[in-house]
């Protein structure tokens, strides 16, 4: 089991729950664009926020975070130590820094000081592009070994100034290299890992490699933080995110959905109809499983197991509870009367 750090409320680490992450995709000297993002990520289940800061006057960006939102608030930061420096004093939750980036020992000192002093994690992420030239040379390419070679030297940098409040992420573009890395480091260090797959790609690829990566490794018990990188709207990557915990049963809360690929029995636009279901009741809470089912064949039957689903017929569909079917509705009152039942549960 992993060491645990605490992240403005949010545990990391030591069997703690899978905290979900995004980043804002505003400009940094946008406040009032950047705060009205966070907000709407925080309302779609966004646990933990992270937003660049690339110069001291986009500090000021912290402090309008975390007047705004009730999550914890990460500071990204390339290089300058006095950002990370004045993040801290601004209150924010984590910082997301490279040690060997900012300097002399006396500079990696300085942060990790601070970062002591008010409980901040420090989150050290390499990625295939950023690795150090002696490290390339030594492996070759930024192979799995090397990512984490590079992670754990950062790491080192911290530790000689007695600061172990650290989570490593170690990602890529390459899925499979991802995966090596993190489970190479998971046998050398007992450090939270931040699960990610960079550079992802669009929505449709972006959840693909997201959900191969990342949902594998999950699987097999490493990882404790997660962010679904997307080239989309950040909100999308937290829906993703949730969807992804759910499927593979680390969360539980929120309606899970089977419904079939439908086929040359179907008779009702299941398609839409599914989608519009998803939609409607991507805000609820409660822990059931809802089946939208093409026909009878794979409808009270298949989908048994479901709290509630529909099966479609000609114009038509029925509605069924726990296999059992309890009423018949027309095709354009299917979805509305599926939520009212849900409603009653």
């Amino acid at each position: 089991m992993t060491k645990q750090v605490n992240a403005g409320g949010v545990l990391i680490g030591g069997g703690a729950d899978i905290s979900i992450q995004s980043m804002l995709n505003t400009p940094a000297e946008d406040i009032e664009g950047s705060v009205q993002q966070a907000k709407q990520l925080e309302a779609a289940g966004c646990e933990i926020i992270r937003a660049a800061v690339p110069d001291l006057s986009a500090v000021q960006l912290i402090y309008a975070l975390k007047n705004a939102v009730n999550i914890p608030v990460v500071a990204d930061i390339h290089f300058d130590y006095r950002i990370a420096l004045e993040c801290v004093e601004a209150g924010v939750d984590k910082i997301r820094i490279n040690p060997g980036n900012i300097g002399s020992d006396d500079r990696v000192k300085a942060v990790a000081n601070a970062c002591k002093a008010k409980n901040i994690p420090i989150r050290i992420g390499v990625n295939s592009g950023s690795l150090e030239k002696n490290i390339l040379a030594k492996y070759g390419a930024p192979t799995a070994d090397a990512l984490c070679a590079s992670a754990l030297y950062h790491a080192s940098l911290l530790e000689k100034f007695d600061f172990t409040d650290i989570v490593l992420s170690m990602k890529s573009s390459d899925v499979q290299t991802m995966v090596r890395a993190y489970e190479i480091a998971s046998l050398h260090c007992d450090y939270p890992l931040h699960l990610g797959v960079t550079e992802a790609g669009t929505e449709r690829m972006g959840l693909i490699k997201s959900a191969a990566g990342i949902g594998s490794l999950l699987l097999h018990g490493i990882g404790d933080t997660i962010r679904i990188s997307l080239t989309a709207d950040p909100v999308k990557e937290v829906y993703a995110a949730k969807d992804l915990l759910k499927a593979i049963g680390l969360r539980k809360s929120g309606v899970t959905f089977v419904s079939c690929p439908t086929c040359g029995r179907t008779k009702i636009d299941l398609i839409s109809l599914a989608k519009e279901a998803e939609e409607r009741l991507r805000s609820c809470d409660k822990n059931i499983k809802v089946a939208i089912m093409g026909c009878i064949v794979n409808g009270p039957g298949e989908a048994r197991e479901a709290d509630i689903g529909i099966a479609g017929g000609k114009g038509e569909g029925l509605i069924f509870k726990k296999g059992e079917i309890i009423k018949k509705v027309p095709e354009d009152k299917l979805i509305d009367e599926l939520i009212n039942e849900i409603e009653k549960m």
